[in-house]
């Protein structure tokens, strides 16, 4: 029987896949993993113990961790099938944010994981009346741990509040992290869900018995869906963070995953390590490297190779591509990346090198998954998304004319549109628009439909609705299109567009320091710090020829006519108290970006 809610998925697993390593993580340094049957049995303890505690259907429980582990698995499944609501939360997020999401969600319990989280949590605590608990997944004096809520008893009650649970139903309420305003809490049901995981599951390059690798937060729906697709699916998962990935003592190769989802960013940094290597070598070595690396320029998906071109890959392939999949486990079915655009390099150089790159492309309010590149033949465009999942159309939105061939605001429709922003009907109203009697979702982003292999409509992604800028000339110029062109140079870590209202277009550049380093050091310029590398004019020359080489892309009034290289780091946490450059989904929050160097950018302008 298909699954119909979202903990039916572990039980689904029992009777078909069931894994006698199914989710596990490093405790101790050691890995240790629950077995399918443990994952049910301290699921069904945890149940009980909430329904003892007097958790009704339809509260609300918090969870925060800074990096996934299976308790978070066992207390989803806990709280879920007793009509509970998990309210899983961003763990860099400050006590004032807590506050406000406990005190609008009516939280009255919260699981924390390690550090600083449960001080963090305690502090919102004060000013949140509902919130009567807080309990931690590590034993630590003085504080409630979790195991002290699991109950032997009362299994005829979870049995009868889990078949009262319907697919409909209010399943988790997941709080936005938006580049603006407080954050919005999103109502998924368990239908939502499902929906995109049963249309998803025959995507992901991946079989019962094969290994996950799970590092993005959980408390992000495109991971937390893809956990679901695993767990369907009867894999093996093995959690871990951002900070334990690479090396050889790294988790890469300590799990050897089959697949893994990830973000555009951590695949720039694993290049840019790879390219810095490169430059470290000399004499054959080095020529050999970059020769490689150079035969990925004219890949495309699909594409075959004959003659001398073949037998170059091969020896690519034997000598300099499989040590880069050996760095990821040696055996990577297929990477899906997602939460902000890919650079078309990235997906490139990796799929080139036998690490197959596909893109997706959704939101926490479609649940997420609304277009995904497919692995098998014709499935995937270099330069787009791929087609719409099954289930899920898509429309482009032209009638507000502010943009140019076939392009306009991405709207969505499907079983796995949200329920509606919590407490914020006139907010949930805004962003649906009824066509021909049927409610579309607003997505935000502007993109279109181009023809993709075998006929197919493949969805292109070109900017955000909200961050198109309007220069003083009255043109508007999308910026994300430019900055992820930039960003696909080694040598740029982060890159901003700016021009609002101005008479042209110009970018503030963080370099990569690593990088830099290496081109400086490789150039005999020398190396005291980054702030004294960007006052160089060989420094500077360099980037201008980055731009040089990415403006003809563009169109005239798109082109970037000036740039300021910046020192420092935009991140998704600052621990100076000031206001993070950055979304817990490494998206760019471009007021506080302005505003940090609206001195700088003065200058861009004020020496024109």
């Amino acid at each position: 029987m298909e699954p119909r809610r979202l903990f039916d998925f572990i039980y689904y697993q029992q009777e078909n896949h069931p894994r006698p390593e199914a989710f596990g993580g490093r405790r101790d340094g050691e890995w240790k993993y629950y077995s399918t049957a443990e994952t049910i049995e301290l699921a069904n303890k945890v149940s009980r113990g909430l329904i003892r505690k007097g958790v009704q259907p339809g509260d609300k429980i918090a969870v925060a961790v800074y990096q996934n582990r299976p308790e978070w698995v066992v207390l989803d499944i806990g709280i879920q099938q007793i009509g509970a609501i998990n309210v899983p939360v961003y763990p860099t997020i400050s006590p004032a944010e807590y506050e406000y999401i406990f005190n609008d969600s009516k939280a009255i319990f919260c699981f924390v994981g390690k550090d600083d989280l449960y001080d963090k949590v305690r502090e919102a605590q004060k000013n949140v009346p509902s919130l009567v608990e807080v309990y931690t997944f590590d034993r630590h004096e003085g504080r409630l741990y979790w195991e002290d809520i699991f109950s032997d008893e009362g299994q005829e009650e979870v049995e009868r509040r889990k078949a009262a649970v319907k697919p409909e139903n209010l399943a988790t309420l997941i709080y936005t992290s938006g580049t603006t305003g407080a954050p919005k809490g999103v109502m998924l049901s368990h239908d939502n869900i499902v929906s995109n995981v049963l249309s998803v599951k025959k995507i992901f390059p991946i079989d019962p018995g094969n290994t996950a690798l799970s590092f993005l937060p959980l408390c992000h729906i495109f991971e937390r869906t893809a956990l679901y697709v695993y767990t369907f699916k009867g894999l093996r998962v093995a959690f871990t963070g951002t900070d334990n990935l690479g090396g050889e003592d790294g988790d890469l190769r300590a799990v050897q995953p089959h697949f893994f989802t990830t973000v555009p960013r951590l695949l720039e940094k694993v290049y840019e390590k790879i390219y810095n290597k490169g430059l470290e070598l000399s004499g054959l070595a080095r020529n050999l490297f970059f020769w490689a690396l150079s035969l990925t320029e004219d890949y495309e998906y699909d594409k075959t190779y004959s003659g001398l071109a073949a037998v170059k890959l091969k020896v690519a392939d034997r000598l300099i591509f499989s040590k880069w999949r050996e760095a990821l486990g040696g055996r990577v079915r297929g990477i899906v990346t997602g939460a902000a655009p890919c650079p078309v390099k990235m997906a490139r150089v990796f799929s080139a090198a036998g690490i197959p790159i596909r893109e997706g492309y959704g939101l926490t309010e479609t649940s997420p998954g609304l277009a995904v590149g497919r692995f098998e033949a014709g499935g995937a465009l270099l330069g787009t998304i791929g087609p719409s999942i099954d289930k899920v159309d898509l429309m482009i939105d032209t009638s507000s004319g502010l943009y140019r061939d076939g392009e306009g605001e991405i709207l969505a429709k499907g079983p796995n549109i949200m329920l509606g922003y919590y407490n914020k009907p006139e907010a949930t109203a805004e962003v649906m628009k009824e066509i021909d009697g049927e409610q579309w979702f607003c997505t935000g982003d502007v993109g279109k439909l181009v023809e993709g292999p075998g006929g197919r409509q493949f969805l292109q992604i070109t900017d955000r609705k909200k961050e198109l800028l309007k220069t003083s000339g009255g043109k508007y110029v999308a910026p994300a299109p430019i900055e992820n062109k930039l960003k696909e140079d080694f040598l740029v870590e982060q890159a901003m567009v700016v021009g609002e209202s101005r008479k042209f277009v110009s970018a503030l550049i963080l370099p990569a320091p690593d990088a830099l380093r290496d081109w400086c050091e490789h150039k005999g310029l020398g190396w005291t710090s980054l702030e004294d590398a960007i006052q160089k004019p060989e420094v500077i020359q360099k980037y201008q020829r980055i731009i040089d080489q990415y403006n003809p892309l563009f169109n005239k009034v798109e082109q970037i006519k000036k740039f300021k290289l910046l020192s420092g780091s935009w991140e998704p946490v600052k621990t100076d108290g000031t206001e993070a450059e950055l979304t817990p989904t490494m998206k760019l929050k471009r007021r506080v970006i302005r505003d940090k160097y609206q001195e700088a950018i003065e200058s861009i302008y004020a020496e024109a």
